[in-house]
């Protein structure tokens, strides 16, 4: 009997063990990526450098991200989950140690470049949750693990305060390095190793082409405000991302073994899910990013409400415990009644959200959207996994779900600096944005969720058909199915 035997039986007999795993790596991840954003002032200052050159810590994390995410879910589905996982923690945690110490602009960039290795870590989940559950309890295990990206995105926001308010801004990074390290040990020795594995070789230039494409696509939305959205330099990295787009769906349809198969990426199921994704992360990171600026306003412009950054994230804690709440619970309506229904919910109630926002007056309606954001992408998150999951071979698991999650995390960078660039066209003479420049911004909110409920509606129902799970589900668990009936 192999070494591996032993632990991969211990392994399936603990999946809440497993779960807990993940769920901690996928936090630590989560985390890192919403900590920075109220800290990035003070790692101006502590850092000697410009407000365009600091936005680079929040960027260059989100690059590697969205870069390294599917070629990452690819990799793991050739290779092994595990094995793919364990590195993508290990990359995290070493980033974070970097970041902890950093005393410099360039090396906070490096260190937030290589933490982005980390973007692997939801996809790779995914697929583990997919071969060591048993098949009736996927769809939940998946709905929490997809929470935890919001929830760990408002928790950051909310932490970043006290944090920042007590301690240095090294220890944003030593807290997330210390669950990192726990997760990743705890990763080596309680999770199996999968011995599914996609045939063929890896399509490097599709990855390029890949990489390219998002690379410059991201430069341009991140960089649209600061070179201003109709700049050459701007266009013209919109234009060759749109080439080099085409010509990465013209690689990937030709080769042999793509990295990302075309023909899935057009099935139904699968580009309504990932509509519904980049307009809902859209609506999510806007809220993450207006809610604390909209409060932190001084109460001299007549709307904000003065608060400091701890007393900002406090606005958001009923995002994230409504989060904690309705991500199980739209994993249960998942099985119960489809996955359609939790995204359908959690696109409406994300709009309503921002319809208050849009029309709030007082701080109680503050408190109410939020918690309606929180609601919304609870259940819009908990159900897109599970429908890409049903959508797809088991094999294609890591990428397809890896897709998914970057085409959220585009949706969110658009959002965020469409809102960053609608706020510094509407200022007043104390050079704070106008009430108008919230109410424009919460507006567009509006129309691009009003999109996604759309998307929504537009995913296909699928049918419930037990012989079809089976067929979908790893041959052990096939196998035990049988034995079971």
């Amino acid at each position: 009997m192999s070494i591996s035997a032993p632990l991969q039986n211990a392994g399936k007999s603990r999946p809440r063990l497993i779960l807990a795993v993940l769920a901690l790596g996928g936090a630590a991840y989560a985390l890192l990526q919403s900590l920075v954003v109220p800290a990035l002032p003070v790692l101006q200052r502590d850092l000697h450098t410009s407000t365009s050159g600091v936005a680079w810590v929040f960027t260059a994390y989100l690059l590697a991200a969205s870069v390294v995410t599917p070629i990452a879910g690819r990799l793991g589905d050739m290779f092994g989950k595990k094995r793919v996982l364990v590195i993508a923690l290990a990359g995290l945690a070493a980033g974070s140690l970097l970041a902890a110490v950093a005393t410099s602009l360039t090396v906070m960039i490096a260190a937030r470049t290589i933490q982005g290795l980390g973007g692997a870590i939801f996809p790779l989940a995914f697929g583990i949750l997919r071969d060591e559950f048993p098949r009736e309890r996927v769809a939940g295990a998946i709905a929490l693990v997809s929470g935890i990206l919001g929830i760990g995105g408002g928790l950051g926001i909310v932490l970043a305060g006290p944090i920042l308010d007590h301690l240095s801004y090294h220890w944003l990074f030593w807290i997330p390095l210390a669950v990192t390290s726990v997760a990743a040990v705890a990763a080596i020795r309680f999770i199996p190793e999968s011995t599914s594995r996609a045939p063929g070789n890896i399509h490097w230039l599709g990855g390029a082409l890949l990489s390219a494409w998002l690379v410059a696509l991201l430069v341009a939305v991140s960089e649209g405000p600061t070179w201003h959205w109709g700049s050459t330099k701007t266009l013209g990295l919109f234009v060759i991302a749109a080439v080099l787009a085409a010509a990465w769906v013209r690689a990937e349809s030709r080769s042999r073994h793509p990295l990302v198969d075309m023909k899935m990426m057009r099935l139904p199921a699968v580009w309504t899910t990932n509509a519904a994704a980049l307009l809902l992360g859209f609506g999510m990171y806007s809220a993450f990013v207006l809610i604390p600026q909209f409060v932190q306003t001084p109460e001299s412009t007549g709307y904000g409400y003065g608060a400091s950054v701890s007393q900002a994230g406090l606005f958001l804690v009923p995002t994230t415990t409504a989060l904690l709440i309705t991500s199980p619970i739209g994993g249960r309506l998942s099985v119960a009644v489809g996955s359609k229904v939790p995204l359908v919910l959690g696109s409406i109630l994300t709009t309503i959200a921002f319809v208050i926002l849009a029309t709030a007056g007082a701080q109680w309606e503050i408190y109410l959207a939020a918690t309606l954001v929180g609601a919304g992408v609870g259940f819009a998150f908990a159900s897109m996994a599970n429908l890409i999951v049903e959508a797809v071979p088991a094999e294609q698991t890591g990428v397809a779900t890896g897709m998914n999650t970057i085409v959220r995390t585009i949706g969110g960078a658009i959002g965020a600096e469409i809102a960053a660039s609608v706020l510094a066209g509407h200022l007043l003479a104390s050079g704070e944005p106008a009430k108008q420049g919230y109410t424009i911004m919460f507006w567009i909110c509006v129309a691009v969720l009003v999109a996604g409920v759309l998307a929504s509606l537009a995913v296909p129902r699928r049918r419930r058909d037990p012989a079809h799970s089976l067929q979908l589900a790893e041959p052990g668990f096939a196998a035990e199915a049988r034995e079971a009936a």
